[in-house]
């Protein structure tokens, strides 16, 4: 771009949060207006939505018939920290980080449990070597780094027989990667990822085996309300029939359910599979064209699809960090891209959402942006 003038065109939603991410296109409160707002979760109304989110999402998502899927606490976070003081403790652990939140994963496993686990820890760009993971341990992973941008290409490493669990945090991956479920026995997301939903409520989907362990290991610590999913040795059905653990917002519930059969309008997990792809390959084609702009992934086969992590090149930038977050203020600014930054413990750069309720034309309507806020903010440091 010879002259800094601002493109003509912007998106037509610039929102590109890499949580709470953009809600479904064309989406309105008005979408909203069958929540029982007002009426108890345990009423039958309450019950009967939750029990449909619960359906909807095994219908989506493939989930085998004999996997339970529960609504919990605290989000993805709440739902992968119950699924860590539940179930560890019985095998060795193997815990594997490339991003923040695996770290945070490993943090909370060492620190708090105190359970000497055998850490795994491939630096931003890379993911750890499935290969050299004792899958006869339990192994605690994120399948798509949202602060690094890499992801599990698939779980070819991952043996059939294994005899430890695979406990899998794939927030930012379900809804919009194809997560083989032979393969994992514990899978937790949250709404406000890949649906746009509203936050505060996880999923914790469990294979029989995970429910096996359940009921036949009683960790040595205390385990708080919160985080109890069985009773006298056996699994509370229950909250994997709507019956949840605390409260849920009967709003939010609602608009994840609008957008579970948004979802299903749009193709269903292949039709979103196929919505955030093309979303990452307008970002991969302008990079691909501007040597200025890298994803941070070093390999495309560990590229996100969803959480498409940039950085700056151009060896003219004297501080990557500064530079970076000036160039998201400008496209901020002009009204073109929200929330663009790179997160706060990961490498100076960008960070564009391309889930699946993200339009592509958004995504195109951007990219001129970036090169714009790039060549202005050169220019202002020289």
């Amino acid at each position: 771009m010879t002259e800094l003038t601002e493109p003509a065109k912007r998106p037509a939603n610039p929102r590109f949060s890499s949580g709470p991410c953009a809600k479904i296109p064309n989406f309105s409160l008005d979408m909203l207006s069958d929540a029982p707002l007002g009426r108890s979760h345990r009423a039958a109304v309450g019950k009967a939505k939750l029990k449909e989110a619960i359906d909807l999402t095994r219908e989506i998502l493939g989930v085998p018939a004999d996997y339970r899927i529960g609504i919990v606490p605290a989000s993805d976070t709440g739902a992968v920290e119950m699924a860590l003081w539940s179930l560890l403790g019985a095998r060795p652990v193997e815990m594997l980080a490339w991003e923040s939140f695996g770290q945070g994963w490993v943090t909370d496993v060492v620190r708090q449990l105190k359970i000497a686990a055998k850490v795994k820890v491939a630096p931003y760009g890379q993911i750890v070597d499935f290969r050299t993971v004792d899958f006869d341990s339990d192994v605690v992973f994120t399948w798509n780094g949202t602060t690094s941008g890499c992801r599990v290409p698939n779980g070819d490493a991952i043996p059939a027989d294994r005899g430890g669990l695979t406990i899998c945090d794939a927030t930012s991956a379900a809804f919009a990667m194809d997560l083989p479920w032979d393969k994992l026995d514990v899978v937790t997301f949250s709404w406000q990822k890949v649906l746009g939903g509203e936050g505060a409520h996880g999923m914790l989907i469990l294979s029989p085996r995970a429910v096996q362990r359940l009921e036949t290991h009683t960790p040595p610590w205390p385990l708080p309300k919160i985080f109890r999913l069985t009773a006298k040795g056996k699994i509370l059905e229950g909250i994997f029939q709507g019956e949840t653990i605390n409260t849920p917002s009967m709003l939010a519930t609602e608009d994840y359910l609008v957008a579970l059969k948004w979802a299903r309008s749009v193709g269903g997990l292949k039709g979103l599979i196929a919505r955030a792809e093309a979303n990452a390959r307008v970002v991969w084609d302008f990079c691909a064209r501007n040597p200025w702009l890298a994803n941070l992934a070093e390999t495309p086969e560990i590229a996100s699809t969803t959480s498409v992590c940039l950085k700056f090149t151009d060896p003219r930038i004297k501080d990557a960090d500064a530079f970076a977050k000036a160039v998201a203020r400008r496209i901020e600014r002009a009204g073109a891209g929200f929330d663009l930054g790179a997160y706060r413990d990961a490498p100076a750069g960008l960070r564009i959402w391309c889930g699946s309720t993200v339009e592509t034309a958004d995504v195109e309507a951007l990219m001129p942006w970036i090169e714009h806020a790039f060549h202005a903010e050169l220019a202002a440091q020289a």
